[in-house]
This record gives C-alpha cells, sequence and structure tokens, in this order.
C-alpha cells in the first residue's frame, strides 16, 4: 500500500507540473513562437526517480520567472548532468552537492577527468539523506556493521564514495565490513533474502526503496552522528547535519540522526546574470507551492538553498540570495 501511494503522489506530481503556473504545453509553444524562442534543456534523472519529477515540477516556476522555455531531459542523474552543463549540452541539471565538488576539483567519480568548471550553482533544492538500512534489530550502531555484509552501492556511485567517506569517519573500512557493491534495488533484494546485512542508500527520504522495505516488515536506520559525524563535516562541508523523523516509515518509531547532502539546481557558466536571477527566483518565490505538492519541498528556503554547497554560485544566484540577506562565493 506504501508504494502504490507513493507511486500515486509521483504520478500527481508530475501532472501539477505542467500546470502548476498555469502554463500548458500548448502555451508555451505558443510562447516559443511569439515571446520567447529560446529553449533550455534541464538535465534530471531517470524517469521512475525524483529528480525527474522534481525537475518538472520546477520547471514550470522556472519558465514564468524567466521567459525561457525549459525542455525537462531524463538522464542517468548527478555525474552525467555536471557533465553534461559542463560541456554546454544542457543548459540547466541537478545534481548532488558532493558530486558536483568531485568534478570542481576532479576527483572520485571524475578521477583522471580533469576539473570541470564551466558550471555553477543555483541553489539547494532538497536534503538527500544518507541512510544505514538493515533488517536485522542488533545492528543499532555504525560499530555493529564490523563483520557484516554491507552493500556500499555501484562502484564509482555517488553512494560508494559517501558510504567510504562515513565508514572512514568511524574507523572503518570496505574490508572491515565485508563489502558488497549493489545498487538500490539489488540491496533490497538482498536484505529480503538474507544476503546482505546492511546498505547504504542516499536519498530524500522517504526513499521508495526502503518504504518497499517498510512494508512488508520492521527496518532500522543506524545513527551517524557524535565527533566522527562532526568531524567529516569538518572535512567535507558537502555534508550536513540531518535527521529522519520518526514515522518516515512504517513502523519507524523514533528519530534518526543522520548526515544529508543538498540535492542542488546547476546552470552553465556563461548563463547570463539576468537569465539566472529570473531563474533563482522562480524557485524560491515558490517555495510554499512547491511545499504543498512535493513533501520534500519543505526542505526548500533561501537559507536552506545556501547551506552545504561548496562550488561557486552563479553571479545571477548570488544577486537574488544577496537581496535576501545572504552572501554566497562567486568564484
Amino acid at each position: 500500500m506504501k508504494k502504490r501511494i507513493l507511486a500515486l503522489l509521483q504520478a500527481a506530481i508530475l501532472l501539477v507540473s505542467f500546470s502548476a503556473c498555469g502554463t500548458s504545453d500548448a502555451e508555451n509553444k505558443e510562447d516559443v513562437a511569439v515571446d520567447s524562442p529560446r529553449v533550455v534543456a534541464m538535465g534530471t534523472g531517470d524517469t521512475t526517480g525524483t529528480y525527474y519529477a522534481f525537475g518538472n515540477l520546477l520547471s514550470g516556476y522556472m519558465q514564468d520567472a524567466s521567459g525561457l522555455v525549459i525542455d525537462v531531459v531524463s538522464t542517468d542523474g548527478s555525474a552525467s548532468n555536471v557533465q553534461n552543463v559542463n560541456d554546454g549540452i544542457n543548459y540547466l541539471g541537478m545534481a548532488q552537492a558532493d558530486i558536483m565538488a568531485y568534478a570542481w576539483d576532479g576527483s572520485n567519480t571524475f578521477q583522471g577527468k580533469g576539473q570541470l568548471q564551466s558550471f555553477r550553482a543555483i541553489g539547494g533544492l532538497y536534503e538527500e539523506a544518507v541512510q544505514i538500512v538493515t533488517l536485522d534489530e542488533n545492528i543499532k550502531t555504525m560499530d555493529d556493521l564490523k563483520g557484516r555484509i554491507v552493500s556500499v552501492g555501484a562502484v564509482d556511485s555517488g553512494v560508494y564514495f559517501n558510504a567510504l567517506n562515513i565508514l572512514d569517519a568511524y574507523g572503518l573500512t570496505e574490508e572491515d565490513v565485508n563489502a558488497a557493491y549493489l545498487s538500490f534495488g539489488d540491496s533490497v533484494t538482498a536484505m529480503k533474502a538474507g544476503t546482505v546485512d546492511a546498505a547504504f542508500m542516499v536519498s530524500g527520504a522517504p526513499t521508495n526503496a526502503v518504504a518497499e522495505l517498510a512494508a512488508e516488515g520492521d527496518v532500522y536506520l543506524v545513527n551517524i552522528d557524535g565527533e566522527e559525524a562532526d568531524e567529516l563535516i569538518s572535512r567535507c562541508p558537502y555534508y550536513n547535519k540531518h535527521v529522519i523523523l520518526s514515522g518516515t516509515y512504517d513502523g519507524l518509531d523514533q528519530d534518526t540522526n543522520t548526515l544529508s547532502i543538498q540535492a542542488t539546481m546547476i546552470v552553465s557558466a556563461d548563463a547570463s546574470e539576468e537569465d539566472v536571477y529570473n531563474l533563482t527566483a522562480g524557485i524560491y518565490e515558490n517555495t510554499e507551492g512547491i511545499s504543498a505538492i512535493l513533501s520534500r519541498g519543505i526542505d526548500m528556503s533561501v537559507e536552506n538553498a545556501t547551506t552545504g554547497v561548496t562550488i561557486p554560485f552563479h553571479s545571477g544566484a548570488a544577486k537574488y540570495f544577496a537581496e535576501k540577506g545572504f552572501t554566497v562565493p562567486t568564484e
């Protein structure tokens, strides 16, 4: 039932996103022909995922504010979006703040590809929570993961590097936890089969994969907190403290302290200041409406938009945030 509700919510988001700002497809085509011939592409994610649904929702507000026609494109997610915006293939994209940092530095996911620095941040959208999920009630702390089989995400994925960061903060390695390298879906299958004891998943909570497990039985989340978490945040400032509230999943009867990473909107470094100012206003002047449609929108605010983002902001976004009393770096 939980899974079905989430699926229906996602479908509703997609429907509302095309009409939330009073612009239909026909009207958009008319705008292209008469008022604004400029069509720009926004990279999101898989059509079944949050990025795609959220991008469609945001595009209406951004379109109304900027006069641009935004073509929402399905992609492979954060790394692809950063690469495509950097290379001028897409004008806009959605990406996790850590993946953006890796691209900027030429590290981890982008090791050997050189530094990608032809993109800029517009602002954070919502928090993607690091969730260490297990069906074993005896796994309560990071230390309890020792000797267990733990899925740390597909090799070189964002989840994989998040898992390595967090294990290292607690003095653990891949070998200490008998690492398995599985996607979200495969992690769920393996936990159901009893071949994996716990799994790292990084996504906005509630996450469909976790909700699927919770619908069938008790799930437990491991706390990521204490001095270890504080040290990691100081070393990798794209992490933020986060709380997954009790009741987020069926049977979750207490809050879970963890870390999160901002899902962020990025834009080409060559975009005009006027365009980006208007695009930024289109997002953050409408957080109430966005929140009413999508629960993850409750994380959205001007203040949250400027935290946990370590790459430079576009000057157009910086101008908007300055008017709201927040200074962000542009270089």
